[in-house]
């Protein structure tokens, strides 16, 4: 899909040219057919955006003719840490970890390179180990696109909240773009930055501690939608009218949220199928024998309600 001119970044030349990734040839080079079985761990498959991720994997894993054990790590780094051990006692061809903890997975990590199993992270970088390649949303340039619409909702002026989930290294990457495009900005300023873990409850609660503890508010920075929609919750039932928000991923909910003319205003947007997609299309090159990049980019947009009454409007 195509939302306000931004496109999805073809990678495969990117593949093909086998650029700065793993310097190593896979032990089973050349043997890219046959019952290759990857073992998967989700971040939380009941967030929206794994659900479409996932699909993609499964759909690609299976033109390739590959086995896909898919779990869901839950937000739980036990739960995934353990969920990596049981891949590399079952000899996996290859292991792809959204991680849960970008510190904490780095353990599962390198004992899958001490087993000699090729780690792949998709969404959520891990802090360290030996990955193949990263798949992921150019998550830098996704918050300064936030970062540039919210200045402009608040006319280069006002107070602003970030709504944070700190442990994760996509979500870095997002803050990181975000405070370089409000930076450009001396008048706004970032008054506090409380996590909401990514989750709707834990969001709502943070929002309505931020409506209490700062009620000259203006706008908001939702990490992603889970998030936003929490935050969404408790702004309305405040009956506030006064603050905007830009969130992050743009899946259905949010996009519903965005076109009824809520506080929620846009979103960065990602595609979580071309995620998927890329990161099996990687693993494949890396079977065939290719040095796969070390970090493959899906390039993000952002979508408002212009945007989107534009795009039904051509459907």
């Amino acid at each position: 899909m195509i939302r306000w001119g931004i496109g999805i970044l073809a990678l495969s030349a990117a593949l093909v040219a086998g650029c700065g990734g793993n310097n190593s040839a896979p032990p089973n080079a050349g043997d890219a057919a046959g019952a290759k079985a990857i073992g998967v761990t989700l971040l939380a498959r009941t967030d929206p955006f794994y659900h479409d991720l996932e699909e993609s994997m499964q759909e690609e894993a299976k033109a390739k003719g590959y086995t896909l054990d898919v779990q869901d790590g839950g937000r739980d780094l036990s739960k995934q840490l353990s969920q990596v051990e049981t891949f590399i006692a079952q000899k996996k061809d290859a292991i792809v970890i959204c991680p849960v903890n970008s510190e904490g997975v780095v353990r599962a990590i390198e004992k899958a390179n001490a087993a000699n199993i090729p780690v792949f992270t998709a969404d959520i970088r891990a802090a360290g180990g030996d990955v193949v390649s990263h798949v992921a949303s150019d998550n830098v340039a996704g918050g300064r696109l936030a970062g540039d619409y919210l200045a402009k909702l608040l006319n280069g002026k006002g107070n602003v909240i970030i709504l944070d989930y700190p442990t994760v290294a996509s979500v870095q990457e997002r803050t990181k773009g975000f405070m370089e495009a409000i930076s450009k900005y001396p008048d706004i300023k970032i008054v506090e930055r409380p996590s909401g873990g990514g989750e709707r409850a834990k969001s709502m609660a943070q929002m309505e501690n931020m409506l209490q503890k700062h009620p000259n508010l203006d706008g908001v920075f939702a990490i992603n939608d889970s998030t936003a929609l929490g935050a969404l919750k408790a702004i309305e039932d405040a009956g506030n009218t006064h603050i905007v928000m830009v969130g992050y991923d743009g899946d259905k909910d949010a996009r519903a949220a965005i076109l009824r003319g809520s506080a929620l205003k846009a979103d960065a947007v990602q595609y979580p199928r071309e995620i998927g997609k890329q990161t099996i299309d990687t693993i494949a090159a890396y079977f065939e024998g290719q040095n796969p990049p070390e970090f493959v980019p899906v390039k993000v947009g952002i979508i408002d309600q212009e945007s989107l009454k534009a795009e039904a409007a051509k459907q």
